[in-house]
């Protein structure tokens, strides 16, 4: 801190001189001086520097940037220009990927300027929120895009800039090797944009543990990440659309291949240590595979989100980096509750006089279960509000306020375990007169206690609370997943079937809407095929097994090789959905029947059948 203080004198000396400069990042940006108590040091490696600009435009806002030595910059730069072209191939083809990228400049041997993008967290510093294990929970992102977005629409459009932009950068950091990834270089803005940074490593040169590859997993997808997209933990047709969009970008990029190994054929002899060779430029062949076919390589794609969404590594090393970041942690961070924006005090708020639970209310979305109104009275005559908490955040108000106060000031928690399987309203009633209990301990301890910023913060009416304001809404279920009409008889399945050289492909996708078992646990399913007719059932093919899903992805090719034309006329494709029973017998789950003369084969037909008994389906 010292030596940046001493530094930044300097840097006011120089606009003492000199005026103004213009910044290398881009000459468009004019300074006229720097703004000392904005500019601070980040706790990587190479130490880079966060400093502030005044704008000579006097409407301007200050301009950020980071500037960071011992890096070799030209590396970033390369890897932005590739996915800068990326982003460019996909919006002249009509895909719109949302991706955010940012200015890079290198000034000097080791050294440059990097753009800052505002409104934006790193995911440690999101996931840190619920602990040092934060990186094993799966809704800390999805809890900050709430608390960012309260209104229902905003946060639709920041899950849907997400999914995009998600998927994006799992192709664009496939595609280009990109290494070292922790939570600490991937970012996320406000609107839910998603982004990475630091591009130090790159084409596949890993970091290494020893003999361990520190990147495990082909790119990093984590289920927080799958929990914002399905809208809860369990699979729903939003994550189709999410391998659609990873599928059709990488397919995309793959059909410019020769393009992006010209380009980095060029910089071989520039001297970058991770792009000398042929074998940097191999890497980028083998990931864009150019010999498989569009429907191979979004087999191949899929494959590769699974193994990733499946890495426990990733997690792990998530988990080392918050643990490794702790120590640079200053002493006078002080905790903040993840459900809040911003803190609160009993200056800001005015005092609180008293509060009482009133009652529990069943919700459903963002996820099923219970919350708790809370009416708070302050010593301003007539300010009464109501605030509503679920179990989990007054949980989370009790453990920031251990890391304050020793237990002997605090009263106890009620147990977040329930023993036996009692009914969900009668542990929301029993929690209640816990709860009320504990909070009005908490406003009648000692003052350091009672007046703290945690609890007048917690006590603080969030947007949320005043929506709900004088309404008490129905309950509406967050995801159609468990709120299937019942018209349906078996949900949908989404195919690809196409004809060529005497070879009928049948590219099984995804299905949506599938019901339950009637002992009200998800299925496991998978898809059966035969072209009838077949009496010696020669022709069956099938699909893995996807478990506990009624919206599995398969997008798996299963081919009927030597059927002449004529003959294709005459066959009907029977395709049935299955769960899985181990010893039991395979319950079906809905089955369609397709006729061939049905449909045009000269070209290939893709979209959604109904499910249902016995019947020929329907497009």
């Amino acid at each position: 801190q010292g030596i940046l203080r001493e530094g930044l004198e300097d840097v006011k000396q120089f606009f003492k001189t000199h005026g103004s400069c213009r910044l290398p990042l881009s000459p468009s940006l004019l300074v006229k001086g720097i703004v000392p108590r904005d500019c601070s040091y980040f706790n990587s490696n190479a130490v880079p520097l966060k400093l502030s600009f005044q704008n000579v435009d006097p409407l301007g806002e200050n301009i950020r940037v980071i500037f960071k030595c011992g890096d070799d910059l030209r590396q970033d730069m390369l890897t932005l220009q590739m996915i800068r072209i990326m982003n460019k191939i996909w919006v002249q083809e009509g895909l719109d990927m949302r991706m955010v990228i940012f200015r890079c400049f290198s000034t000097g041997r080791g050294r440059g300027m990097v753009e800052m993008i505002p409104n934006a967290e790193t995911l440690r510093k999101i996931q840190v929120e619920h602990g040092v294990t934060g990186s094993f929970k799966d809704r800390p992102l999805a809890d900050w895009l709430q608390k960012h977005n309260p209104e229902e629409d905003e946060y639709e459009k920041a899950v849907e800039n997400f999914i995009y932009s998600c998927a994006g950068c799992c192709v664009a950091t496939y595609v280009l090797g990109i290494c070292d990834r922790h939570n600490d270089n991937i970012m996320l803005k406000t609107t839910g944009h998603m982004f990475h940074i630091d591009f130090g490593r790159f084409l596949g040169h890993a970091q290494m543990f020893g003999n361990i590859k520190r990147d495990r997993a082909p790119f990093v997808f984590t289920s927080d990440m799958a929990y914002v997209i399905n809208g809860g933990d369990k699979p729903s047709s939003r994550f189709h659309d999410f391998v659609d969009l990873c599928c059709q970008a990488y397919n995309l990029i793959r059909k410019h291949t020769h393009l992006f190994l010209n380009l980095l054929g060029l910089m071989l002899s520039c001297g970058i240590p991770e792009l000398s060779d042929l074998e940097d430029l191999k890497y980028v062949y083998d990931a864009l595979r150019p010999q498989d076919s569009d429907a191979d390589a979004t087999t191949y794609f899929t494959r590769l989100i699974e193994s990733s969404l499946g890495s426990v590594a990733t997690k792990l090393n998530f988990f080392i980096h918050n643990l490794a970041q702790m120590k640079f942690t200053g002493s006078d961070a002080r905790p903040t509750l993840s459900f809040a924006p911003r803190t609160h005090t009993i200056k800001t708020s005015g005092r609180i006089r008293d509060v009482f639970l009133c009652r529990h209310e069943r919700v459903f979305n963002p996820s099923k279960g219970y919350i708790y109104v809370v009416k708070v009275q302050r010593e301003s005559p007539g300010e009464v509000t109501f605030v509503q908490r679920t179990f989990e955040e007054f949980q989370e108000l009790h453990n920031k306020l251990r890391l304050l106060f020793p237990s002997s000031l605090l009263p106890s928690f009620p147990s977040r375990f329930v023993i036996g399987r009692s009914r969900g309203e009668a542990v929301a009633e029993r929690r209640k007169e816990e709860l009320n209990g504990y909070i009005w301990h908490l406003i009648h301890a000692a003052p350091e206690v009672a007046e703290c910023d945690l609890i007048y913060t917690f006590f603080h009416p969030l947007p949320r609370d005043e929506k709900a304001a004088g309404t008490n809404p129905a309950p509406k279920p967050a995801d159609a997943t468990w709120a299937r009409s019942l018209g349906k008889v078996g949900g949908e399945v989404k195919l690809s079937i196409s004809y060529k050289n005497n070879k009928l492909f049948i590219m099984v996708m995804h299905i949506r809407g599938l019901p339950l078992l009637q002992d009200g646990n998800d299925p496991d399913p998978y898809v059966k095929t035969y072209l009838l007719p077949d009496p010696q059932k020669t022709t069956k093919r099938k699909t893995k097994v996807a478990r506990k899903t009624c919206n599995p992805t398969y997008n798996e090719m299963l081919v009927y090789d030597g059927i002449p034309r004529g003959d294709l006329e005459q066959r009907e494709l029977r395709l049935s959905v299955l769960s899985e029973e181990g010893f039991w017998e395979n319950i079906l789950l809905g089955e369609v029947g397709i006729r061939l003369r049905d449909l045009d084969l000269a070209q290939e037909k893709m979209g959604w059948f109904a499910l249902g008994s016995r019947g020929h389906g329907t497009l």
